[in-house]
């Protein structure tokens, strides 16, 4: 050989015995790697070697740890040194038996051993001559065996050989080339080794291959076999080495833009994790886990899976990523098909709904019928309320009560003042700030897909150039479109069809025919004074008790004192300023005990008076009738009925009509249609004709700065003209309502109850109604009715004859008239 005991270092990509990578190679003299077998015994010791085959003349470490294989080291280095190699057939196994390791092996002489601190033993080995058991001898306490050993067939100075040589060192030189990770150091070995069987044996035992291939080229007797062998395996190699190096340029060739980003974000995911911070994996991958638990229609789930690939590919520095990520948050969050159980306890539901809430008999009704339904059939499509009636009657919080019945989940969406459409169907993903409608959004707050959802003020909405909510409703509202309401922010159709809709208005005339015609109206009217006495016991004396911390012994209310408030205080259809006035007590309440001074618990009419001080109303003004001309009528507001005066009276003139209050455009029309109906039955009412032409008549509705319109003032304004016209008084405590024909036939108005409840309020005793309108009479209940006397009519004529007097006034008022042909009038 041209050099001797020269280490080299190099790392072919093999897995070996070692716990490193690195193996070392040590050339010796020819004559020492071709000893003759006769040098070495035939009963040798055998270690089996995991995921590595040892060549002759190849020098490898090996660390050892088994306790069979540490006294076989152990006692072979106390005498010649020499060992038998074999690699074991299956490396996993940690305690093999004969047949787990392969028969043919090489022979090594142990060149120098290190015992680390751990207790393990390393040995630097070199093979020497290849053997192949030929009788096994003993397992304990190690493997020792009869071996035959092989000799090497190499021809001498064959061209054949020669140029398999050759092969071998330049498919070597281009392995070097192109596996950058071996080092160079490698190439000056090769070019020093003129050995074609040692050039074998090396590369070999250096070559990308897995154990089994390196058993095979052990195991072959013939050298030119081995190597032609070995050329076929480095061969393949190169061309693996090749492959990947043309993948790597293409790869680095055609990366771009997008990828290089890829590599970034990994490498800033890398960083946010050191940090801390969480990537957009982990948001995409929480949401992917509690979409799993969805319920949501099939469309549904393939859109949000959709969506959840699309943020991946998203850069999350991008405006886009958060944009892309709250909408499918949103998604996630909503509650689909996820519903609370109803209670089908029909008299538990009563008995809560008649707690909270006094009167309001049609609501419960319907109610409670809507429950019965359900329960029986166990799937109904939620009705669409609408209470209609004036402010203060309890009709948002009657929901409440609704919800609390169901046992359903509660939420409130007030539509008052609200003019874009967006506000109800969402904006759509593309405009900036975009975000779902109401009603998504509350559908997202309650958590469920059947409560009770109040739409405060239907009546209030608004319309400008951002679009008309009121048409929007038309999908929400309709039981056969909202189970595929579509929000304009949400893109997929989400199911309105279970939840019950309840909305409330104060008028019904500013609501679009098309959509009230999807709601079922219940009209809640207002309360009588028996209804507001017990209303404010129950409800609203412990509310105010409350809420000015006060305990029910420190004051209690007597019941002429709160009827006191009502009659004298308060004047409306709901108990809003009832609740105000009862609170002004209960403060001033308050403040004698927090001031620690004297008071009385029990709050009577006496102390009322001098809290709130004088009556705000007297009843006494609405029962002069002393005068003709004057007619008390009544009337409906969007607060609740009340009774108007509306006076006539009579100066000379040329027959002019004059209308003051603030009269609309119906109320004038009942005026003259009254006027011409006089003119036309003057004679059956005794009037003087020539009156119309040299008296003007003038018509006024008090409280001129208050407009006023309506068709119930016909028969009133007919009334006060008649009564000014034959000086005849008006009934006392007498009022009407109702319009009036050219024919003299009475027509049916509405607003009965809050009419009649106002009447009540102001002391009247006798009303004159059309017949039509008895119906609305019987559904109220009697109770509240008590004292009222009703005249049901079909014609002017029996009007007149319930409302004038047969006497005149006391002084009634003279007409004269002009001459006519030279006589006098």
């Amino acid at each position: 050989m041209q050099f001797k005991n020269q280490l080299y270092q190099t790392m072919m990509g093999g897995d070996y015995a070692g716990e490193g990578d690195l193996i070392q190679l040590i050339t010796d003299d020819e004559e020492e790697t071709q000893q003759q077998p006769d040098h070495f015994a035939t009963d040798i010791p055998i270690l089996s070697v995991r995921n590595t085959v040892l060549f002759p003349g190849v020098v490898i470490p090996i660390t050892v740890g088994r306790q069979r294989s540490i006294k076989l080291v152990k006692k072979a280095q106390k005498g010649d040194k020499m060992i038998g190699v074999c690699a074991q057939i299956n490396p996993q196994n940690d305690d093999p038996a004969w047949e787990d390791i392969y028969h043919v092996g090489t022979l090594a002489k142990i060149i120098k051993m290190i015992v680390l601190p751990d207790g393990n033993t390393t040995i630097i080995i070199q093979g020497k001559k290849r053997f192949k058991i030929t009788e096994t001898l003993t397992e304990d306490p190690y493997f020792t065996a009869r071996v035959e050993y092989l000799d090497e067939n190499f021809p001498k100075n064959s061209r054949k050989i020669k140029a398999l040589e050759e092969s071998l060192k330049e498919s070597a030189a281009k392995i070097l080339h192109l596996n950058p990770e071996i080092p160079r150091e490698a190439q000056v070995a090769l070019d020093n080794i003129d050995n074609t069987a040692f050039l074998t044996h090396f590369l070999s035992s250096n070559i990308n291959a897995p154990v089994e291939a390196k058993q095979r080229l052990l195991e072959i007797n013939d050298g030119l076999e081995r190597a032609t062998l070995l050329l076929e395996f480095m061969m393949k190699d190169i061309q693996m080495l090749e492959i990947k190096s043309e993948i790597q340029k293409k790869v680095h060739t055609d990366i771009d833009q997008q990828q290089r980003d890829y590599f970034l974000r990994q490498q800033m995911k890398v960083l946010q994790t050191e940090l801390g911070e969480e990537g957009p994996e982990k948001e995409v991958e929480e949401l992917r886990a509690k979409g799993a638990l969805k319920k949501w229609p099939k469309e549904v789930a393939l859109h949000f899976e959709k969506e959840l690939n699309k943020i991946l590919r998203i850069n999350p520095s991008a405006a886009e990523y958060p944009i892309a990520l709250n909408y499918a948050e949103t998604l996630v969050e909503l509650p689909w098909n996820e519903y609370t159980e109803d209670n089908f306890d029909l008299k538990r539901a009563k008995a809560i709904l008649d707690r909270d809430h006094s009167g309001l008999v049609k609501v419960k009704e319907r109610i409670i019928e809507y429950l019965a339904v359900l329960k029986l059939k166990k799937d109904l499509k939620g009705p669409i309320l609408c209470l209609y009636g004036p402010p203060g009657v309890g009709k948002t919080s009657l929901g409440k009560s609704i919800a609390t019945a169901l046992g359903r989940k509660y939420v409130r969406m007030s539509l008052g003042g609200v003019h874009d459409e967006a506000e109800i169907r969402g904006h759509r993903k593309t405009y900036v700030g975009a975000m779902p409608g109401k009603i998504i959004q509350n559908m997202k707050k309650v958590k469920s897909s059947n409560p009770v959802y109040v739409l405060d003020e239907i009546d209030k909405l608004s319309s400008d150039f951002r679009g008309d909510p009121s048409s929007a409703f038309l999908e929400v509202l309709d039981p056969e479109q909202n189970s595929s309401f579509v929000d304009n922010y949400l893109e997929v159709e989400y199911d309105l069809s279970k939840v019950l809709f309840i909305a409330t208005a104060n008028s019904l005339d500013t609501i679009q025919p098309a959509l009230r015609d999807r709601m079922e109206i219940i009209e809640v009217t207002g309360y009588t004074m028996e209804e507001k006495l017990e209303i404010a016991k129950k409800h609203l004396v412990p509310k105010q008790r409350k809420e000015h911390g006060l305990k029910a012994t420190d004051i209690s209310f007597d019941k002429a004192a709160l009827v006191k408030i009502i009659e004298d205080y308060t004047r409306e259809s709901g108990v809003r300023t009832l609740e105000r006035a009862i609170g002004k007590v209960i403060r001033n309440i308050a403040k004698s005990i927090a001031m620690e001074e004297e008071y009385s618990k029990k709050v009577t009419v006496q102390m009322v008076r001098k809290i709130l001080g004088g009556e705000i109303f007297d009843k006494e003004i609405y029962q002069d009738n002393s005068i003709p001309g004057v007619v008390t009528g009544l009337a409906w507001t969007s607060v609740g009925g009340e009774i108007l005066f509306v006076e006539a009276s009579l100066s000379k003139g040329k027959g002019k009509l004059t209308l003051s209050g603030q009269l609309g455009d119906v109320m004038k029309e009942s005026a003259m249609t009254a006027l011409s109906y006089l003119k036309t039955k003057s004679d059956k009412l005794g009037i003087d004709y020539r009156v119309f032409d040299h008296y003007d008549l003038h018509i006024h509705v008090p409280a001129g700065a208050v407009p006023k319109d309506g068709p119930s003032a016909g028969i009133t304004m007919l009334t006060a003209m008649a009564s000014a016209f034959t000086q005849r008084k008006v009934k006392a405590k007498l009022a009407m309502t109702g319009e009036i024909t050219l024919r003299g036939k009475v027509m049916p108005v509405g607003g009965i109850k809050e009419k009649i409840l106002a009447a009540k309020r102001a002391g009247i005793k006798e009303i004159i109604l059309c017949k039509n309108n008895q119906r609305d009479i019987e559904e109220i209940d009697t109770e509240y009715i008590k004292g009222l006397n009703f005249h049901f009519v079909d014609k002017v004529e029996e009007v007149l004859a319930l409302a004038l007097l047969k006497t005149k006034v006391d002084e009634p008022m003279q007409f004269t008239f002009p001459k006519e042909h030279g006589k006098e009038a």
